[in-house]
């Protein structure tokens, strides 16, 4: 049986942190800026944890 290979679009998208965490960016912010409030742009910056209920998913196409 061949080694399973990492999904490269999933690798581009979230990183570990150093105590194994899962991060990614904020989703939404880009397109239909315009109708947005920039408050809400404002709170979209930065990385946040990847969702528990997603994190088994993202570690399985990474293979990790």
């Amino acid at each position: 049986m061949p080694k399973m290979k990492s999904h490269t679009g999933m690798g581009k998208r979230v990183r570990f942190t150093g105590s194994g965490r899962i991060v990614s960016e904020q989703s939404g912010k880009r397109h239909k800026l315009e109708v947005k409030p920039s408050t809400r742009t404002r709170r979209m910056t930065g990385i946040v944890e990847v969702a528990k209920a997603n994190q088994r998913r993202v570690r399985r196409l990474l293979a990790r």
